[in-house]
């Protein structure tokens, strides 16, 4: 690493995962906004860094990369932290949890939080949010099971700071859309959540984007020194 990472980040979005993976890992970045009240993330600048125009995208010298679970793999093999090594059978149970935040709880998430993306009318967007809802309700039972169960979720990993995160957003957004989903209806989820709450590294993680106190186990919605999170 000639120079420290650069991380482009929106607060209380997908670079949070990044965030909180290499505070707590000790892994030297640097941040910079892109600034959605200005459309930031579709301008020449970023898109030129994430032809897809979402957050997060890391900049390691030469290289850029974006999606979350990439860019934690790709921290978890370059600084041999956070996951098992290539050589450990229990790198397949890691690596299918990771990939299943990614293909299974987040895309039934931004339907949640975006249905206009795939919708046009306010029912299509209602049905759409309605599915989206029991969806996730049925896979929270899983990872409940999962996480009680697996043990690989008995000590903290990229996977707590991925699906940490994800459970704060349901309960805060979309905010006109509360009280479907109450963290401590699943006690092993609610304990993964107080663990990373409670890591040194995550306070100052917190600080930096302005989640309050609570900020995994009770969320608000944040108010960071910078940026909008919406």
């Amino acid at each position: 690493m000639k120079q420290p990472y650069r991380l482009y980040y929106e607060p209380d979005n997908a670079s949070l995962c990044i965030r909180l993976a290499m505070d707590h890992y000790l892994i030297p970045y640097e941040t910079v906004l892109v600034d959605r009240s200005v459309a930031e993330q579709r301008s020449e600048e970023y898109l030129a860094l994430n032809p897809n125009g979402k957050k997060p995208a890391l900049l390691a010298d030469d290289l850029v990369l974006f999606e979350t679970e990439a860019i934690l793999l790709w921290l978890a093999e370059t600084h041999g932290c956070g996951l098992p090594r290539v050589d450990n059978p229990a790198r397949n149970c890691a690596l299918k949890w990771l990939f299943n935040f990614s293909n299974t709880l987040h895309p039934l998430m931004r339907n949640l939080f975006y249905p206009e993306a795939l919708m046009q009318t306010d029912e299509t967007k209602e049905a759409l949010r309605a599915g989206s809802r029991a969806a996730i309700l049925d896979h929270l039972d899983v990872l409940e099971s999962a996480v009680g169960h697996e043990a690989r979720f008995a000590t903290i990993s990229m996977l707590d700071f991925h699906l940490a995160p994800m459970l704060r957003w349901l309960a805060i957004y979309p905010s006109e859309h509360k009280g479907w989903y109450t963290l401590s209806d699943y006690p092993n989820l609610f304990a993964l959540a107080a663990r990373v709450e409670g890591l040194s590294s995550v306070k100052a993680s917190a600080n930096a984007e302005g989640l309050g106190a609570n900020s995994f186990t009770a969320p608000k919605p944040p108010n960071p020194p910078e940026g909008s999170p919406t």
